[in-house]
Formats: C-alpha cells, structure tokens, sequence
C-alpha cells in the first residue's frame, strides 16, 4: 500500500491540474490500468470517458482535454478561428462561455478521440480538418498558458484566415470582417507566410478585401508578388458586390449612414 501512495504522490506531481490524463500516459508514468481502478475506488481519480482520467477534485474544461490530446497523444489538433482570437482577446464582442462553440482544427484523417466527443465540457465542440496550410501544418501556431498548463492555439494570423475559410458558411462575412478590423497589429511577415503556404484562393483573395477595407497599415507591408491568387472569378455569394482586384463577389453590409443617406 505505501508504494502505492507514493506512486500517486509521484503521478500527481507531474499531471497538471485541470487537465486529462489517457491511459497510454498514465502506464509511461508506471501507473497502469488495475492501479487505475484502485486510484478510482479510493477517489483519487474519475473517469471522464474510456481510457482518459481527470484528478477527482479537479475541474476540468475543453482545454484540459485538448492538453491531453495534444501533449499526451500528440494529435496535430489545435483550438483556432473564432476560439484561438477569443482566447488572445481579439473578440470583445462575442460571448465566452458556458453554450459557445469551440473551434478546433486538425489535419485531414485525424479523428477527434471519442471521450473528447462525448464528454460535456458545456460548450459546443466543432471540429473540422482541413488542409488550408499543406505544406508547413505548424506554422502560425503559438502557444497559450492556461495557468498549469498550456495549449496549442492559432496565432491571430492564421485564425483570422481560419474563420475566413468557414465564410459563409459556419461563419459570416460580416462577423469576419468585425473580427479583421481589431486586428490592428497583425505581423506582416507572419501573414506574409501563411498567405504563401495557404492552400485556398478563396481565403487569400477574401483575407485581402477584407484587410485592405479596413485600412490596416501592416497590408502595406505585404508583398502579393509572392502570392497566388489563383485563376477565374469567385463568388462567396449571389448579387453581391464584386470586387474586380481579388476578382471575387462578396456580400454588400449595410452601414446605417449608407442605409439613411447621411451620417447618423
């Protein structure tokens, strides 16, 4: 029994709180699925889903088990769009918590592991694998601190570009455009990069119209030379307002000072 209690004190010292454990880590660490059981009957840990474990006291969110699924298992599945900007405080307007969607991202082929699927963290998970950045899947990733521990998210970047992909269907060019123009101190050679690797004309040329609608200075920056744009007219939707320099049909958003003449 005492080496079972030092085991635990052992395994508790390197689980961060707040985060999942999955059974392939718990039997690196020595504790395996018997003692597991054991550590379940005297309330040690609970189980949160087949073969992932949280501490029993813990409160565990989406992100403890995104930790797991990326720490312990080493999926290439990462929190972006929408969610990566809430969570580096680029989306004032939009609500957090419990009811909101979360948006992660993985490569094509990669599953999201079923006790993530199935547990309720009270958020909606919607999980979509795309293959926007082929050639270099890391890059525009960055890590966020969680407190305990830390989480692979989109930079600004490359979640901006990751909502864009979504328009206009999961996402709307309008909250798109919102979005772009907080983001005010974007790294040009950052998008510079992501713009080179980015698999969609249709997110490029859109992440250009909405960029330079807002007038950001760091798009004067940019060098399109180096970007491909693609070929033929692309239409987001119909009777739109077609932009002839992306040569691309986007949805017209109704300003009140348009809608009444004058400024209101």
């Amino acid at each position: 029994a005492s080496s079972t209690g030092s085991k635990i004190n052992q395994l508790l010292k390197v689980w961060p709180s707040g985060t999942v454990a999955v059974l392939p880590w718990l039997e690196k660490q020595g504790v395996y699925q018997q003692l597991v059981h054991e550590y379940e009957k005297t309330s040690w840990v609970r189980t949160i889903g087949r073969g992932a474990y949280a501490k029993a006291g813990d409160k565990v969110e989406w992100t403890g088990g995104l930790y797991a699924i990326q720490e312990q298992m080493g999926l290439a599945i990462h929190a972006g769009g929408k969610t990566a900007l809430q969570m580096q405080g680029y989306a004032h307007f939009l609500p957090m918590g419990k009811g909101t969607t979360v948006s992660l991202f993985g490569p094509p082929g990669v599953k999201l592991p079923t006790w993530f699927r199935q547990y309720r963290w009270g958020v909606k998970v919607r999980y979509t694998t795309t293959n926007l950045f082929p050639g270099e899947a890391n890059q525009g990733l960055t890590k966020k601190e969680m407190g305990s521990y830390a989480v692979t998210v989109s930079t600004p970047e490359r979640a901006i570009m990751e909502v864009l992909h979504a328009v206009p269907g999961e996402e709307s060019y309008e909250e798109a455009k919102l979005l772009m123009e907080g983001l005010t101190t974007l790294r040009p050679q950052i998008v510079q990069s992501l713009l080179e690797q980015c698999a969609s004309v249709k997110v490029k040329r859109l992440f250009m119209v909405v960029a330079e609608s807002c007038q950001h200075a760091w798009v004067k920056k940019l060098d399109l030379s180096k970007v491909d744009f693609g070929k033929g007219k692309r239409m987001l939707v119909r009777g739109g307002r077609f932009d002839s320099k992306y040569n691309i049909t986007v949805p017209v958003i109704e300003t009140r000072r348009s809608a009444t003449g004058g400024r209101t």
